[in-house]
């Protein structure tokens, strides 16, 4: 009887519902432009560019989603890691550019693969220095970090400038993820659905160690009550450093993607996606790993169709999106219930 009254209770417990309603931002974007655009084609064309594009973009902000949401951290020099792993890129590929120039896919995928855990690695180490010197001493003091972190972006720059210069240095494809992949009429960009595959494997990833692992719930556990964790015997602080390192390692391999995107990479790169970035985690949801991965998926939509339809607009899309979201959800998409 008691067993029975007790499962009764548990039962009776209300369970905290998925919101669906963001998700449909997506579907309605695309439903949105479908009669605007008028050619199906052109729209699917357009559709799995924006979603590449927005995926490319969750790659980059997930890192500093991560590091904001789970260590309370604006950390505004996260262009920093973004161009370090486009440049790392440049240098990795053009010394295997025997591997870039082969027809085949293999060959040129294994080059992609060097040149990311390459800009992880650089970007990630960097990242570490970073968190040491210039974070560390400014935890909880937000407008410290920003200044600081603006500061040490400047830096970064400077340094990436004396390293490989202050010119525009391009960044060809690989040979065999150049061109496109006809399907009927719709045109697919072979390198996009490369991107597409990336964005949604690092998302899967995220979920999976932030809800399914030991180490995700440490973490969770150490920003709702830190105390109580290391009275168990975890060293927190530890874990925080290794969510920053993870963080930069994300902006690094997003940095990757985003040169290779581009085709061509400056030492402003990451500085210029700084704000695309901001943007995208406000949308979201400030922490929230689903609300960034909805609200670049969103950016990246609405980016390729008003490029397409109004190109002078195309500026002022993501910034009108911010504000008729916040609008609607004034704490975004996916808040985080502890902010």
């Amino acid at each position: 009887m008691i067993s029975k009254t007790i499962t009764s209770k548990a039962d009776a417990i209300p369970q905290a519902r998925f919101d669906l309603i963001p998700l449909l931002l997506i579907a309605g974007l695309a439903l949105l432009a479908l009669p605007l655009i008028g050619s199906p084609s052109t729209w699917a064309t357009l559709t799995v560019a924006g979603l590449a594009m927005g995926l490319i973009i969750f790659i980059i902000a997930s890192g500093l989603t991560l590091v904001f949401g789970l260590m309370d951290v604006l950390n505004f020099g996260h262009g920093v890691f973004i161009a370090l792993g486009a440049f790392m890129a440049t240098t990795v590929l053009g010394a295997m550019s025997g591997y870039t120039a082969s027809a085949s896919l293999l060959s040129n995928l294994l080059a992609v693969a060097v040149a990311c855990l390459v800009g992880m690695g650089v970007a990630a180490a960097v990242g570490l220095l970073f968190e040491r010197v210039l974070v560390r001493p400014v935890y909880g003091m937000h407008l410290k970090q920003i200044l600081i972190t603006m500061g040490g972006m400047i830096i970064g720059e400077e340094l990436i400038k004396l390293v490989w210069g202050a010119q525009m240095i391009p960044l060809p494809l690989p040979e065999a993820l150049r061109g496109a992949l006809l399907f009927g009429d719709v045109a697919v960009e072979r390198f996009r659905i490369l991107a597409c595959l990336a964005g949604l494997a690092v998302f899967a990833l995220l979920l999976w160690l932030l809800n399914r692992t030991k180490l995700g719930l440490l973490i969770r556990a150490g920003v709702q009550d830190r105390e109580m964790v290391e009275s168990l015997g975890y060293r927190i602080r530890r874990l925080f450093v290794g969510v920053f390192v993870g963080g930069s390692a994300l902006a690094g391999l997003g940095g990757v993607m985003w040169g290779m995107y581009q085709q061509s990479v400056t030492p402003q790169i990451g500085a210029q996606v700084n704000t695309l970035i901001f943007i995208v985690i406000i949308i979201g949801g400030l922490g929230s790993t689903l609300g960034c991965f909805v609200g670049a998926l969103a950016v990246g939509l609405l980016a390729n169709y008003c490029g397409f339809l109004a190109p002078k607009l195309a500026l002022f899309s993501n910034i009108a999106l911010m504000v008729a979201v916040l609008l609607w959800r004034p704490q975004g998409l996916y808040p985080v219930t502890n902010r």
